[in-house]
C-alpha cells in the first residue's frame, strides 16, 4: 500500500511536473517580411535597387535601339537591292548581318552582368536589415520569455490559433510604429532569415 502511495505522490508530480513546463513554453508569432519592408533601411535599399535596376534598363533598350535600327537599315538594303547594285548591296548587307550578330552578343552579356550586379547589390543592402530585424526578434523573444517564435510571412506555419503577435514590439524595438503596413509591391523583397 505504502508503495502504491508513493506511486501516485510520484507520477502526480511528474504529471504536474510536465504540465508545469509545458506553461512555461511560450510560443510567439511574427511576420518578418512586414517588418522588414517597414524598416528605414528597407526604403533606402529599394529605391536604390530600383535606380540601379532602372539605369540598367536604359542601357539595354540603348542596344536594343541600335539592333533594331540595324536592322531597319538591312531591311531597306534587300528592300533596294536590284541587279545593278547587287554586289555591292550583298557586301553591305553581310557587314550589316556581322554587326548585328556582335551587337546581340553584346546584348545578352549585358543581360547577364546586369543581372549579376542586381544581384550581388541586393545581398549587399539586404543582408544587414535581415540581420537587424532577426536581431530584434531575437531580442523580443528573450525579453518576453518565448521558447519558440513562429514567422507566418514565409508561408512555413499553415495554421496558428492563438499564441501572441510579437510584431508589433518587434517593429517598436526597430522604432517602426506599430501599426505601420509595407508599401505595396515593393521593388526588392527578403524575408528575415531564419
Amino acid at each position: 500500500m505504502r508503495n502504491l502511495f508513493k506511486s501516485a505522490v510520484l507520477a502526480a508530480v511528474v504529471f504536474l511536473g510536465v504540465q508545469n513546463v509545458n506553461a512555461q513554453q511560450k510560443i510567439g508569432h511574427v511576420n518578418a517580411d512586414e517588418i522588414f519592408q517597414l524598416t528605414p533601411e528597407f526604403k533606402t535599399a529599394n529605391d536604390q535597387l530600383k535606380t540601379l535596376n532602372d539605369t540598367k534598363t536604359k542601357e539595354l533598350q540603348g542596344m536594343y535601339a541600335e539592333f533594331q535600327k540595324k536592322q531597319t537599315d538591312a531591311n531597306e538594303k534587300v528592300r533596294t537591292r536590284s541587279e545593278a547594285n547587287k554586289d555591292a548591296v550583298d557586301a553591305e548587307l553581310q557587314t550589316l548581318g556581322q554587326e548585328l550578330q556582335a551587337i546581340e552578343t553584346r546584348i545578352q552579356e549585358q543581360q547577364r552582368a546586369a543581372q549579376e550586379e542586381l544581384g550581388k547589390k541586393q545581398q549587399e543592402l539586404l543582408t544587414p536589415i535581415q540581420t537587424k530585424v532577426m536581431t530584434a526578434i531575437n531580442t523580443v523573444a528573450k525579453e518576453k520569455g518565448f521558447a519558440y517564435v513562429l514567422d507566418i510571412s514565409n508561408g512555413s506555419v499553415m495554421y496558428f490559433d492563438g499564441g501572441e503577435d510579437i510584431s508589433a514590439d518587434v517593429k517598436t524595438k526597430l522604432g517602426i510604429a506599430a501599426n505601420a503596413t509595407p508599401p505595396a509591391n515593393p521593388a526588392a523583397t527578403a524575408p528575415a532569415q531564419q
